[in-house]
């Protein structure tokens, strides 16, 4: 209880907002991801940025086939951002989805670029619709030194990492994060799924590709 007195007067929630975060069980997610900040940054800033991570995140809000894509995920929290703004916490400000970043001449794209007004820095967020692999944490370190080079001034803190894997194992996790100099944290998320009933109704993406091309066949021909 005491934790959602503190956090209704730290960020002004409405009690809608407030049964959302009770319902969502936010007090024992709440600072739970896995992280390397006590490693990779100064105290007590490795604190307050933890406590802005979550584990697992509860995009509810979704409802998504089992096996959804990971453009399909990325662009269902874009379409509901207000409510993904909302689950990721006060601070996180949106900065663009698929964001360019040209090094070498060469294009990357970030899945989702924040700020955060608080900790006065910039969020990178990768989403992985699998099972955490170690080789995403040699990605998003070569995310954040792009962003802390190209993007980051003088007055922002240390750019931060968020890789979001739909399941993980805490010890894989745990030795892929030893030895990395950027601050990532690695959480889980949860969404709705469709019921495999309704599933089994909908087209698959062959389908529809398939019908796609027909169509524009038929319209060449007209």
């Amino acid at each position: 209880m005491l934790f959602y007195l503190k956090a209704i007067v730290e960020n002004n929630w409405s009690r809608n907002i407030l049964n959302v975060h009770i319902e969502s069980n936010l007090y024992k997610r709440q600072g739970k991801a896995i992280t390397n900040f006590s490693n990779t940054l100064p105290m007590p800033q490795a604190d307050l940025f933890k406590e802005t991570l979550k584990n697992p995140y509860n995009f509810d809000f979704l409802t998504l086939e089992k096996d959804a894509r990971e453009r399909e995920l990325e662009r269902g929290l874009i379409a509901n951002i207000s409510k993904f703004i909302l689950e990721m916490g006060k601070g996180f400000a949106f900065l663009g989805e698929q964001y360019q970043l040209t090094i070498n001449r060469k294009d990357y794209f970030l899945d989702l670029l924040f700020y955060h007004v608080r900790l006065h820095c910039y969020v990178v967020i990768e989403l992985k619709i699998g099972e955490f692999e170690p080789e995403y944490l040699g990605k998003m370190n070569f995310y954040l030194s792009a962003v802390d080079s190209l993007l980051k001034t003088e007055a922002d803190n240390q750019s931060i990492g968020i890789l979001l894997c739909k399941n993980q194992n805490v010890l894989d996790v745990e030795f892929a994060l030893r030895d990395i100099n950027k601050p990532i944290g690695v959480s889980e998320f949860s969404f709705k799924e469709l019921p495999v009933k309704i599933q089994n109704q909908m087209p698959s993406a062959e389908e529809l590709n398939n019908e796609l091309s027909n169509l524009e066949r038929h319209h060449e021909h007209r």
